[in-house]
């Protein structure tokens, strides 16, 4: 299939808030805190680039893999809006659902890339919006989200006095919900093909 190489800004934008709302590092602040106050320093330039590999890498070659298990995309979707479904209840509810649990000693890649950034969720989202946004428009609002995680990662304490623990909080709980809204709309579009 060829690569459309049109610049679509409401794709790229799209694309950006859904990653954004998935990946939600801005919730991850605490942790990334918690990390680097007890010697587990999270190298910012590292974690953006290795997440941003991982998930461009898992866009090309996950339909692949996919196809070894005779799986196609619309039941990937569908599988991928109810994992967007189950984090959003767990961002708007406070609902632990998926532990992020890992080996001790590698803090930028576990926990930081994954689960964190390049995590079950965030793989599952971009190979669901494959089916809605274009090829190079996605990749370009990974790359966005991977600066906006670089920025995070890097000013952290900057980020966490400018939000506050209440703007945090508030952040978290507002994408909980357009997640929740992203999750149904994702699911009810990839339904349609198997009711047709």
């Amino acid at each position: 299939m060829p690569i459309d190489f049109t610049i679509d800004f409401i794709q790229i934008f799209t694309a950006f808030m859904v990653l954004f709302a998935i990946i939600d590092i801005t919730g991850s602040i605490p942790i990334i805190i918690d990390l680097n106050s007890t010697g587990k320093k999270v190298h910012a330039g590292k974690a953006a680039l290795i997440s941003f590999g991982l998930i461009v890498l898992f866009m090309f070659l996950g339909e692949g893999i996919l196809k070894i298990f005779n799986v196609d995309i619309a039941s990937f979707a569908i599988a991928g809006a109810i994992i967007l479904f189950a984090l959003a209840i767990e961002m708007t509810f406070n609902i632990e659902i998926f532990k992020n649990d890992g080996p001790k000693g590698h803090s930028t890649i576990v926990p930081m890339v994954f689960p964190l950034i390049a995590g079950a969720g965030t793989l599952t989202t971009t190979l669901s919006l494959r089916a809605e946004v274009s090829t190079v428009n996605l990749i370009i609002a990974i790359g966005l989200n991977m600066l906006l995680v670089y920025f995070v990662v890097k000013k952290v304490y900057l980020v966490e006095k400018i939000l506050g623990q209440a703007g945090i909080y508030i952040l978290r709980k507002f994408f909980g919900i357009i997640l929740l809204a992203m999750s149904i709309k994702l699911f009810l579009t990839n339904i349609s093909a198997f009711t047709h």
